[in-house]
């Protein structure tokens, strides 16, 4: 291991469903600091879309898609981490310097850092350099309120981003910033929008040390260290026993799923699509992400929208792979594929059906 460094950091960028990590993570890659930097992208659900929306080299971008990080594959993680070690090792891929791995939007943080903290066999390699985490300005609170794995990602960060803080009413803003210090009060809160991100602010933090933390992180963390504990003690008794496990269902009644279609779509379906989409089911869609082949355009369109949020269609100078399908995913709560199935064949077309 002479020929490449010993104590690679490594950066956890986490954040609710839509808080916007994905356009921090391509700002952060662009940074001279990151040129030699390998990219871990967890994505809850089969059809995975971040990879093709941020702007690297192939042999640098590790995909995790068997399920979310912080419940499913928590052993794939290690795994990979030391596999990105054999790597470099026989020269397959490029020295790396640093390690960012980008979370699904519902990853609870507590495993992720136990994992990177706990095993000696990855602390002889990685040093766990900071955790950012990326805040939705307009849904923040309602998302703090619902869902404690928004609680817990504030709570273990050591940076802030506070996101779309150009949308958001600037007494929300504000109330928003107050919670995030109650919630964790040593933390550093990035005011940023679209076209303000300060992503020198981001690199360098530095050793990760959760004694800083609220005493909070300290017990949760704990609570996992016996729950791995006797895990292996229960597989060790039981290791012939083997669970199926979806990896498209997280907890409280939130699943992924994709619809996809090789032929170009035409843009006054998809528009009415998501406008009946929104208006009737807007609270249970807790994230929608895709990347559509526009009929009569030659580059693809990136759409985003949380809950009633829909952002504005954005372009990509050209098709990241020669993949031309749009793809279009959903997070959603307490709904399936079938009803957002049915509500797209009111318009008299079954373009996006294909899946």
């Amino acid at each position: 291991m002479s020929s490449f460094p010993k104590n690679i950091g490594i950066t956890v960028l986490t954040g609710f469903l839509g808080s916007g990590k994905t356009t921090i993570l391509t700002s952060l890659i662009k940074q001279k600091q990151m040129v030699n930097a390998a990219i871990i992208i967890n994505e809850f659900g089969e059809v995975g879309l971040d990879h093709d929306l941020i702007e690297t080299t192939d042999e640098n971008v590790i995909e995790l898609r068997n399920g979310c990080i912080c419940c499913t594959i928590q052993g794939d993680l290690k795994k990979t981490l030391l596999n990105l070690i054999k790597k470099i090792e026989k020269g397959d891929i490029p020295i790396v310097n640093h390690v960012i791995i980008e979370t699904t939007g519902l990853a609870d943080p507590v495993s992720i850092i136990h994992t990177l903290m706990s095993s000696l066999d990855l602390q002889r390699i990685y040093s766990l350099d900071g955790m950012i985490t990326v805040v939705d300005s307009v849904n923040g609170e309602a998302t703090f309120s619902s869902h404690e794995e928004a609680v817990k990602q504030t709570a273990f960060a050591d940076i802030i981003v506070l996101s779309k803080t150009d949308i958001a009413d600037k007494e929300i803003v504000n109330s928003l910033t107050k919670r995030i210090e109650i919630i964790n009060p040593k933390v550093s809160v990035i005011k940023s929008d679209k076209n303000s991100l300060p992503v020198s602010r981001l690199l360098g933090l530095n050793d990760y040390n959760p004694q800083n933390k609220d005493w909070r992180v300290k017990e949760w963390l704990e609570i996992e260290k016996n729950k791995t504990y006797n895990h292996l003690h229960n597989h060790q008794k039981h290791s012939h026993h083997h669970h199926d496990h979806n990896v498209s269902l997280h907890s409280d009644g939130i699943e992924t799923f994709a619809m996809v279609s090789s032929q170009p779509v035409s843009m006054t379906s998809v528009n009415f699509f998501l406008e009946l989409l929104m208006s009737q089911m807007g609270e249970s869609i807790l994230r929608i992400k895709g990347i559509l082949n526009i009929k009569g355009e030659s580059r693809p369109a990136v759409i985003h929208g949380v809950q009633h949020i829909f952002h504005p269609l954005e372009w990509l100078e050209k098709w990241p792979s020669n993949d031309k399908k749009s793809r279009l995913v959903f997070i959603t709560k307490n709904i399936n594929k079938k009803n957002i199935d049915e509500l797209f064949k009111i318009i008299g077309e079954n373009e996006l059906i294909k899946s």
